[in-house]
């Protein structure tokens, strides 16, 4: 089963009733109906991966370090990074890479594209006349033996064409003189970095593509605008793409600026007159709470919860702001983790095991894939996210303040399917035209860093049918559509909604219910498809409570299928059983 169906269970106990008081042919036809329906939908709990892959623009760095973990994630893409100072340590006759040519097949054979970075000039090469980073004969001819810098891409690119054909050129260059610093050198500098770059790239390999360095923004927040400022003023950039392909964001720990930073930057290119796809390379929450891997002093409070609430929260909003591809940082934790940056942000730990984001990305990539866009329509007390898939529509929801919410939205079809953040699914109808989905409250001793639990409503039916009038949204986020007129402030951020007290005019209000005897509000459960009736019903809403993580989930097998998935086979099965024998029976009295 491949991780990008969408499935649920939908034979209810009334039907099973209706079977077991048959006989017959009739009995075992039914009973064959439901056999086959059931083994063809498996239910929410068995919609994991199985080696198949959902969405390719849906990734994770370093897949190769738990590839067989990465498969059942369904990571569509991944990073490898190529550092020159470990690769020719101590001079060009060198040649160390960081993946073996089996283990990058491996990854290939798997269905990952692989995308290369770049990165870390030897002591050897550095011109220390200029800063660290900066190599030797950077600004002398791409085909000079002493430009050390086009030497290493010509043989690099040249030896990977066709397997990695991607390629980011350099890490984070905005970071200034700490210990994190990757670039000494000036805008200028860097702008003739990507320019050899890119110029022997293209010409040993037609096919790569140049990814500039990615930005971390809040180091410092005009790099980027300097940095395009610089590409403009040379006369021949324009002829040349600009020397780079796609822009490349790193984003954490806050999954409404994945909205807001990638919005921006699409605005700061598209001032320039620069219209560039935007990668995001790496986004992730680490949690300080998880007793496998303590962080003191951590700079966020996150529990493991929260890690799989951003997941769903960043991947979502990433897709809003126009975001071509996404990635989290990282799969899985390495043994040097704990000495060169002691956060925990795999999403597998260093035992194997797997940490509650882990099962968050599955779910949100299977009900994300295919998507061909996405809005952020309500950013008030309630964030409402819908992605275009198509002849599909999902709706992620969650609260942004600590009190519980309840988000009103507006139905395109007759019944929709309810996923929470751990795969667990439910049938939903609308209430007079619109779905109410009780949200639980955000944790915001920290001023609502993430978001409540999040869920989708997933939808068969394309974005534009027919829909009631949607609840007015008090506050509507910037816009990311790099269409839109933009600011005259090239380098203008905007400044993020705050959080507030929810006030009583944004509640939603429900449609006003008919003079008649209500019909009772059930709680729903995973093994129970609610049966819709005349009257509309409330739509089930999940419970209030955090709920608890399970317990990860391994590459599927047949013993992935649920346990109420198993009961009702069971049971399918002995209904099948003692028909065969009612006919077997009546063909006896009948001779």
């Amino acid at each position: 089963m491949g991780l990008g169906q969408e499935l649920h269970i939908s034979v209810s106990r009334r039907e099973l009733r209706a079977v077991g008081g048959r006989t017959g042919w009739t009995r075992l036809a039914l009973v064959a109906v439901l056999l086959a329906s059931l083994l063809s939908n498996l239910g929410p709990a068995a919609t994991v991966a199985a080696g198949g892959i959902p969405d390719y623009r849906f990734g994770a760095v370093e897949t190769y370090a738990a590839p067989t973990a990465a498969s059942a994630l369904g990571a569509g893409w991944t990073r490898i990074t190529f550092r020159w100072n470990e690769i020719q340590l101590n001079g060009p006759e060198e040649w160390n890479v960081p993946i073996s040519d089996a283990t990058l097949s491996t990854e290939l054979a798997r269905g990952r594209q692989v995308a290369g970075l770049l990165v870390t000039t030897p002591g050897w090469a550095t011109d220390v006349g200029i800063g660290p980073g900066v190599p030797q004969g950077l600004y002398l001819p791409t085909d000079d033996p002493h430009n050390m810098w086009a030497n290493f891409v010509r043989t690099i690119v040249g030896q990977y064409a066709g397997r990695i054909d991607h390629w980011i050129i350099w890490n984070e260059p905005d970071i200034p003189d700490t210990q994190h610093m990757s670039w000494g050198g000036s805008v200028e500098d860097f702008v003739q970095l990507l320019r050899v770059a890119y110029t022997v790239a293209k010409e040993t390999n037609p096919n790569a593509v140049i990814h500039m360095a990615a930005v971390t923004h809040w180091w410092n927040e005009h790099w980027f605008g300097q940095f395009l400022d610089t590409l403009v003023a040379d006369r021949n950039a324009a002829a040349n793409n600009y020397y780079f392909d796609a822009a490349t964001l790193h984003i954490y720990f806050q999954p409404e600026t994945v909205y807001d930073l990638t919005a921006h930057y699409y605005r700061l290119m598209l001032n320039r007159n620069i219209r560039k796809p935007i990668w995001i390379a790496e986004t992730n929450a680490a949690p300080s709470q998880d007793p496998a891997f303590p962080v003191p002093n951590a700079q966020f409070d996150i529990s493991l919860e929260e890690q799989a609430f951003f997941i769903t929260q960043a991947l979502s909003l990433g897709i809003a702001a126009g975001a071509e591809r996404i990635a989290v940082y990282k799969m899985a934790d390495t043994d040097g983790d704990q000495a060169a940056n002691p956060e925990p942000f795999g999403l597998v730990r260093r035992d194997g095991s797997r940490r509650p984001a882990f099962t968050a990305y599955q779910v949100a990539t299977t009900y994300l894939s295919d998507f061909r866009g996405g809005s952020w329509d309500r950013r008030d007390e309630v964030s409402v996210v819908t992605v275009d898939r198509g002849m599909r529509t999902t709706t992620v929801l969650w609260a942004r303040t600590p009190e519980p919410q309840t988000a009103m939205i507006a139905a395109r079809t007759t019944r929709a399917l309810l996923v929470d953040v751990w795969g667990r699914a439910y049938t939903v109808y609308p209430d007079r035209g619109y779905y109410f989905v009780d949200l639980p409250g955000a944790n915001c001793a920290q001023g609502c860093l993430i978001g409540g639990a999040p869920y989708m409503l997933i939808e068969d039916a394309p974005l534009n049918a027919d829909t009631a009038p949607p609840p007015a949204s008090p506050t509507s986020p910037p816009v990311a559509n790099p269409d839109v007129e933009v600011s005259p402030d090239p380098d203008a951020f905007p400044t993020p909604t705050p959080t507030f007290t929810p006030t009583p005019t944004s509640t939603p209000t429900r449609p006003p219910t008919p003079t008649r005897t209500p019909t009772p509000t059930h709680t729903p459960t995973p093994t129970a498809t609610p049966t819709q009736t005349a009257t509309p019903t409330r739509t089930p809403t999940p419970t209030q409570t955090l709920i608890p993580f399970p317990t990860p989930v391994p590459a599927p097998t047949l013993a992935d299928v649920s346990s109420e998935a198993w009961a009702l086979i069971g049971i399918v099965a002995l209904a099948l059983g003692g028909g065969a024998m009612a006919v077997r029976g009546r063909r006896r009295s009948d001779e």
